[in-house]
């Protein structure tokens, strides 16, 4: 029997609603609820109701203060706070926020944290989607965006200005594969009391994680490889303490970009096997990475395992598992070099996106990156013959067969 004292929220519910025979009209409304007992589910459970039911207007009420509680799903959901755990968990960080896109997470940081007149230093080459953000800021708030190199700490020291509100930082840039010095680079923001935060798409929590390197938030597009497998869109974003995580909850959930459930779900199983994937696109991209530096048809080849990469030094310290499953080349017959290779390829996909499971290729100045002219193209070291390569998980010898056959035919057709 229920103790009198129990609190209402405390109270079991009944399974049908309180009448002697109800009607099946009723019923059908009514289901029962299975409570799992003496067992546990070896999966994570799915969620996938929006809504959820309070026993008290008091535990209601409180329920739309508490970042805790389970109210309504754009404000929280079980399903989805086990991923901002779990990859929480994985960054290091105290907590987490998941979104329903990438974008969803990059812009709610943005938005967040800045206001009108601020200033963003951002190093110059980000992924497409992010400066073009910066650059609608820049002209709809005056939002200030000085662009930087990302290796150069005392570059970042001479941007800094007494408005400036953020540090933007990629760890393995989109996509010419730089690797930002994050530790130097932070320690001069947090010099100046700025915030940093750090894209780890390109490197996932299983290469670096900034959050021990200075950063204070970091963000993930989840479609990549956190999920892997082409049937995700999702994006996360993971907080060095809990007092930033609050700030940005604030405006993250009024702005509407949350997580459906079955995609966090999605995600979730993705998770599960991240280790084993990024193992293996590492060492593909770094085999295939040597192949193609070699080839005629490529002027330049970059990934950090190159002794050639301008940042091999700092990869190395901060990505000793592996420089991620990205290639980058750059065809010395310029676009149309480009668009044939693309084209070419067979076993390889062309297609936007990367972290998948299958290896994926596209051109990034007419695709990821559109939004930026030849000047910012220039700036951010993206040619028009570069070539992005996400390398997945096939064997390393089709891989590099179905490459050097694409690469064959640049070389035949430019001859």
């Amino acid at each position: 029997m229920t103790r009198p004292d129990t609190p209402p929220s405390a109270r079991p519910r009944p399974e049908t609603p309180p009448s002697v025979h109800p009607h099946p009209d009723t019923l059908a409304v009514h289901l029962p609820h299975v409570e799992v007992t003496g067992s546990r589910p070896l999966g994570v459970p799915l969620h996938q109701g929006h809504v959820f039911a309070f026993d008290s207007a008091d535990a209601l009420a409180e329920g739309f203060t508490s970042p805790d509680a389970f109210l309504y799903a754009r404000l929280g959901n079980p399903t989805v706070r086990t991923l901002e755990d779990a990859v929480a968990r994985l960054e290091g960080g105290a907590s987490g926020l998941s979104f329903a896109s990438g974008m969803g997470a990059v812009n709610a940081v943005l938005l967040s944290l800045l206001g009108s007149g601020a200033h963003v230093v951002a190093q110059t080459c980000l992924y497409g989607g992010t400066y073009a953000v910066l650059t609608d800021l820049a002209a709809r708030w005056g939002v200030h965006v000085t662009y930087v190199s990302g290796t150069d700490p005392e570059e970042v020291r001479a941007a800094l200005r007494p408005e400036t509100r953020l540090l933007y930082l990629e760890t393995i840039a989109n996509p010419t594969t730089r690797v930002s010095d994050l530790p130097a680079l932070a320690a001069v923001a947090a010099e100046a009391g700025v915030p940093v935060a750090v894209d780890n798409t390109f490197a996932s929590p299983l290469l670096c994680r900034p959050l021990d390197h200075g950063a204070d938030v970091v963000i993930h597009s989840a479609t990549k490889y956190l999920a892997g497998h082409a049937d995700v869109l999702g994006g996360v974003a993971v907080f060095k303490d809990r007092e930033l995580y609050g700030r940005v909850r604030r405006h993250a959930v009024e702005q509407g970009a949350s997580t459906d459930p079955f995609a966090a779900w999605l995600t979730l199983r993705g998770l599960q096997t991240l280790s084993l994937r990024v193992e293996r696109q590492c060492a593909n991209a770094a085999e295939l990475a040597a192949r193609l530096a070699a080839h005629p048809a490529v002027a330049a080849a970059r990934h950090p395992s190159l002794a050639s990469h301008p940042d091999r030094e700092v990869a190395a310290r901060l990505l000793p598992a592996g420089g991620g499953g990205v290639v980058s080349i750059d065809l010395a017959g310029g676009r149309d070099a480009g668009r044939t290779f693309v084209e070419a390829v067979r076993l390889a996909s062309l297609s936007v996106s990367l972290g998948d499971v299958k290896t994926l290729v596209m051109h990034p100045a007419s695709t990821s990156h559109h939004q930026l002219d030849a000047a910012a193209l220039a700036a951010a070291g993206i040619g028009a013959g570069t070539v992005r390569i996400s390398v997945g998980i096939e064997h390393v010898e089709d891989l590099w067969t179905d490459l050097e056959q694409a690469l064959d035919q640049v070389l035949k057709k430019a001859a």
